[in-house]
């Protein structure tokens, strides 16, 4: 029996454990320093990995509080860090394919950064106002 174009490219793309059942993760790709990337799928995981660690380290500085332009400078080499360790060190490939350190350092920085100072200000606004109002009751 002949299979189809469609579920051979699909069979294709899935990764494979070496008993040949499919990994149970589809994030798997995202830790395989084997798996090929192609310059758009590459700046789309480095993009939500920078929102991701945006969110969190807002959260975290908002909940502290952590304000001043040394906690911003942390983030950004927080960030920054993260994302060199990430395609250099984990996934291991030659960043010229994919137009060099500062595109990929670079790619999804401001968004990161916007998502970083709003939710820092909003959980700085949340704790500020609730102990407010915990001191007028």
């Amino acid at each position: 029996m002949k299979k189809s174009k469609s579920s051979a490219a699909a069979a294709g793309k899935q990764p494979h454990a070496q008993n040949g059942h499919v990994l149970p993760s589809k994030l798997a790709k995202y830790l395989d320093p084997e798996a090929s990337w192609d310059k758009d799928q590459l700046l789309d995981a480095v993009h939500w990995i920078r929102q991701v660690v945006g969110l969190v380290c807002g959260l975290l500085w908002g909940a502290i509080p952590l304000v001043g332009a040394v906690w911003i400078a942390l983030f950004l080499t927080i960030s920054t860090g993260i994302i060199y360790w990430y395609y250099a060190y984990l996934l291991k490939i030659d960043e010229e394919d994919f137009g060099g350190h500062g595109a990929l350092l670079q790619e999804g920085l401001f968004a990161s950064f916007t998502l970083f100072l709003w939710q820092l200000l909003t959980s700085v606004r949340a704790m500020t106002t609730s102990a407010l109002a915990a001191l007028q009751h």
